[in-house]
């Protein structure tokens, strides 16, 4: 497996080298809003420390994330009142990974809509008004 690269775009998020829409945080993990959302709210959680993907993660930082992941798929769902998430996790160029460091892709889903076409950048004034719905439902 390869090395992790600390100039991915999420390391640099995680720096504040690259602006996000940050949505919730603790010691561990990060939320921060898709800015190529797939549906409204798509949002991602992050571990802090390095790691590339689910296969190279320490069992504390899956432990952290996906805790994260739990706490933000229900504050999502809330929020866009969802009938349910769809939760996404890829792993190496293979696997569909295209970031190398790990996350996990929350997407409040609602019943016989589909998902939006990968690729295509959001309207950051609307990314930012689902983030503000997603933080008042955690709340």
């Amino acid at each position: 497996m390869a090395a992790y690269d600390p100039e991915n775009i999420f390391a640099k998020i995680l720096r504040g080298e690259i602006p996000s829409t940050r949505v919730y945080e603790d010691e561990d993990t990060l939320a921060f809003m898709d800015i190529m959302p797939r549906a409204d709210g798509h949002l991602l959680v992050i571990p802090k420390t390095p790691c590339r993907n689910l296969l190279d993660a320490a069992p504390e930082q899956l432990a952290a994330v996906m805790a994260t992941v739990q706490k933000m798929s229900h504050a999502a769902k809330n929020a866009f009142e969802a009938d349910g998430v769809t939760i996404q996790q890829f792993n190496e160029a293979a696997g569909g990974q295209e970031v190398f460091h790990l996350h996990f892709h929350i997407l409040p889903r609602h019943e016989g809509v589909s998902m939006r076409p990968p690729g295509k950048m959001g309207d950051f004034d609307l990314i930012a008004e689902h983030a503000n719905k997603i933080k008042a439902a955690l709340d």
